[in-house]
């Protein structure tokens, strides 16, 4: 038997809990995880709250992300006692995740943890992490270095954002940091940003389809109208990372800033990502990721927290990054 959060049925009237499983109700795959933390994401809210309509089959165990030890394997590359993590693979969304004390998934998702963390520090970092350290390599795969000018990441203050200033500051970028929160402007100093201002100018969708030349780069995680604004501010050539959608999905505006500007738009995807850039991110995150900084973003809690923190994820509530500890 183990503890996980179970979601019976949708929002409207489904619930989440925590309950004791049998181990064979785990679904399919080749190795089986004694799960020692989890996190809680943008995508976990929905999947826990039933708010994104994204489980098709109920009773559902979420958990975008997890982080343990192997208890048994049929894969090759891994033997039991092997530290792993997992991110992504639509698994907490398609199939059983990891907000419980057992996983059951493909070996072929697996990452061995990375020398030099631990299961809570990678959980720390989580998708949202590895989201943000792909946002970073695309730009600078596209020509951003340090010294080229501001780079901005809006949402900062969420888990996507927090790690993007942290990992961005650490390589020598001028950061300025979005936010609507006006109580964690010290928390995205802490991390390195060199600026923290406000998300209302990016509130409304820009009245011309360019404005004044000022960002170098971008990380934004919001969308909507807010990405709108960014694109019609980003300078000659440069490029935005588009993450999220925490601001909405639809994207009003012109091909100009791509056309007279030479803009381009990068898309991030962490959910599919192929394996070798998987494990090329990890390496980069810990080369370019302070792990002092990384614990100042942790917020720890238990597996019966995770309802609540799903809501308040969605509320835009949660600052930094939630590690679950699904033992305690």
């Amino acid at each position: 038997m183990f503890k996980a959060l179970v979601v019976e049925g949708a929002a409207n009237g489904g619930s989440a809990a925590v309950r004791e499983l049998d181990e064979s109700a785990l679904p399919a795959g080749d190795v089986t995880v004694a799960v020692d933390c989890s996190t809680i994401n943008y995508k976990d809210g929905l999947v826990i709250t039933g708010a994104g309509g994204l489980v098709k089959k109920y009773p559902h165990v979420p958990g975008i992300d997890f982080a343990g030890k192997v208890l048994h394997s049929g894969h090759p590359d891994y033997k039991p006692g092997d530290a792993v993590l997992l991110t992504g693979w639509r698994v907490g969304e398609v199939q059983w995740g990891g907000l419980a004390q057992k996983a059951r998934v493909k070996g072929e998702w697996l990452v061995p943890l990375p020398a030099g963390l631990s299961a809570r520090q990678c959980m720390a970092i989580g998708t949202a992490g590895f989201t943000a350290m792909l946002a970073v390599m695309a730009l600078e795969s596209q020509g951003l270095a340090p010294g080229a000018g501001e780079v901005l990441v809006t949402g900062a203050a969420g888990g996507v954002g927090s790690v993007a200033v942290a990992i961005l500051a650490q390589r020598g970028y001028q950061v300025v940091a979005s936010t609507g929160r006006a109580d964690t402007h010290d928390y995205l100093k802490g991390l390195g940003a060199h600026t923290v201002i406000d998300r209302s100018p990016f509130a409304d969708a820009p009245a011309r389809p360019l404005e004044g030349e000022r960002w170098s780069g971008c990380v934004d995680s919001v969308g909507g109208n807010t990405l709108a604004r960014v694109l019609a501010q980003t300078r000659y050539g440069c490029s935005v990372a588009a993450v999220g959608l925490a601001g909405g999905s639809k994207l009003d505006h012109t091909v100009i800033p791509f056309l007279l500007r030479g803009v381009n738009l990068l898309g991030i995807d962490s959910v599919m990502c192929p394996m070798p850039r998987r494990l090329q991110a990890w390496q980069r995150i810990v080369r370019d990721l302070p792990v002092a900084r990384l614990d100042a973003m942790i917020v720890d809690a238990g597996l019966a927290d995770a309802p609540r923190l799903a809501a308040d994820i969605l509320k835009g509530q949660v600052r930094g990054r939630v590690v679950i500890n699904v033992n305690a």
